[in-house]
């Protein structure tokens, strides 16, 4: 049988259209995803939309409509920003989806019979942005940390779940789980917050309607984030020899979440625990944070249009160091897309194919082979290290530019110095179809090959190669 890799997103809060801070983390679960098929793995690759809570129900009521047609709009257009970065994920998951809902149903009642679930009354200080309580000792300036808004007071009878019996348990299995919280700096701050104690989570709620029916009583409602993490599970389907996930990958404001309430959950409802848990950083636009108020929240279709998919692709795995924050900033975005897109890659597929063209290709031992180049991507990769990956990809495109240089075809018209040049071309489009899966095809069409790891280093076909279009236009 095929190894499996079964990779997840954060599902997003659909209250406002998507931007570029959305599409950081699709980008780099879509490249993930694209390696592990590469290497010949059964992978599924999910993310979607998370449809319920007071924050869907006050926008909807805001836009004039039901929560389920101002869901249906904003999640659609979620769909087409990855579209249109040529994201593709084996399925986008909805939690109005009528199998997530049924499951989380389920679900409740496991934990209710393994005795995890009693009625009470909850009063607290709620943030609607997070759909969260927060204590006192949390706040900043009285007010949400992430959202800096003032909380509601909220009492209503609710349904809890006995997160404090799970204390123990987070904790010995973080120690014994090196893998399970990743970066290991994230894993201490989760590790000191749970060792302070855990108090019991409000799971369902009254004072609203939008949410999947509570079913130990009519009168509630599922607490968003109870359905909300279970969709990594409904979402597999039928495919359930997926679970446990290899990789959730989450941003810092939904750590606590998913490395918390979430093993809790599944231990509860007797499910094995995903393998690894990778927390990463925010994204600025232009040095400022991207939100609607400040007018940056750019939609990822617009900046399509503007610098084109595989360029933006390339920048967010190549600019940033996956973990930490990081700024989009398009100065750096154009700088890159001229020096190394337009002038280096796009350069040598250019000349390389003008001269194959003319002079065409003659078989020799190739000097420029890739066997050692895919180990040490190989390491990046198992280290969820992007940017290193390409930063030896792009090294490998400067020796096949000196090579060129070095040989002078255009002057030699040697079609042996051009196999070996279309024998590195081959490697690198192959090595780059993760982050950049247009180009790369784009490339194999021009020199008559298939995006495949088998083909890396094998002698060439001889055939007819034609000049390849302008892969990059300069940005001025």
């Amino acid at each position: 049988m095929a190894k499996t890799f079964y990779i997840t997103t954060a599902i997003d809060y659909p209250n406002a259209e998507p931007h570029i801070g959305h599409a950081y983390q699709k980008i780099i679960a879509d490249a993930l995803a694209r390696w592990h098929k590469l290497n010949g793995e059964k992978t599924f690759f999910l993310t979607g939309t998370d449809e319920h809570g007071k924050k869907i129900q006050e926008s909807a009521e805001k836009a004039g409509k039901s929560p389920k047609e101002f869901v249906d709009e904003v999640s659609e257009k979620f769909k087409e920003a990855w579209q249109s970065l040529n994201i593709k994920p084996d399925r986008f998951i909805r939690t109005t989806d009528k199998d997530h809902e049924k499951l989380v149903q389920e679900v409740i009642k496991k934990c209710d019979k393994n005795g995890d679930i009693y009625k009470g009354i909850y009063e607290g200080l709620y943030c609607i942005g997070c759909e969260a309580y927060y204590t006192e000792k949390d706040l900043v300036n009285n007010k949400c940390p992430l959202h800096n808004r003032q909380l509601e007071l909220l009492k209503e009878e609710s349904f809890f779940f006995k997160l404090s019996r799970y204390q123990k348990f987070l904790l010995e299995y973080y120690k014994k789980n090196h893998e399970f919280i990743l970066p290991k700096e994230r894993k201490n701050e989760i590790v000191n917050r749970v060792k302070e104690g855990l108090k019991d989570l409000s799971i369902s709620r009254t004072s609203f309607n939008w949410g999947i029916p509570f079913p130990l009583d009519k009168k509630h409602i599922t607490y968003v984030w109870f359905d909300a993490l279970f969709n990594y599970i409904s979402g597999a389907g039928k495919n359930a020899e997926l679970w446990p996930a290899d990789l959730h990958l989450l941003g810092k404001d939904n750590g606590w979440f998913h490395t918390v309430y979430w093993p809790a959950f599944l231990k509860s409802a007797g499910y094995d625990m995903p393998k690894t848990i990778f927390i990463h950083g925010f994204l600025t636009f232009n040095g400022q944070k991207i939100s609607k108020s400040l007018g940056n929240a750019i939609s990822p279709k617009a900046l399509v249009e503007k610098y084109g998919a595989d360029s933006i692709r390339y920048f967010i795995c190549r600019n940033f160091v996956f973990g930490e924050d990081g700024d989009f900033d398009e100065k750096a975005l154009i700088n890159r897309h001229n020096n190394e897109l337009a002038n280096k890659l796009g350069n040598l597929v250019s000349r390389v194919s003008t001269l194959a063209e003319k002079y065409g290709i003659e078989k020799t031992k190739p000097t420029l082979e890739a066997k050692n180049l895919l180990k040490r991507i190989q390491i990046y990769f198992n280290n969820y290290e992007l940017d290193k990956s390409l930063n030896e990809i792009f090294a490998y495109i400067d020796k096949a530019n000196e090579h060129v240089q070095a040989k002078k075809p255009w002057e030699t018209h040697d079609n042996k110095v051009l196999y070996e040049l279309v024998f590195a071309i081959r490697n690198i489009a192959i090595l780059l179809w993760p982050f950049m899966p247009s180009t790369a095809e784009k490339i194999a069409q021009t020199f008559n090959f298939k995006i495949s790891l088998d083909e890396l280093d094998k002698p060439l076909k001889i055939a007819k190669i034609n000049k390849s279009e302008i892969l990059f236009k300069k940005i001025q």
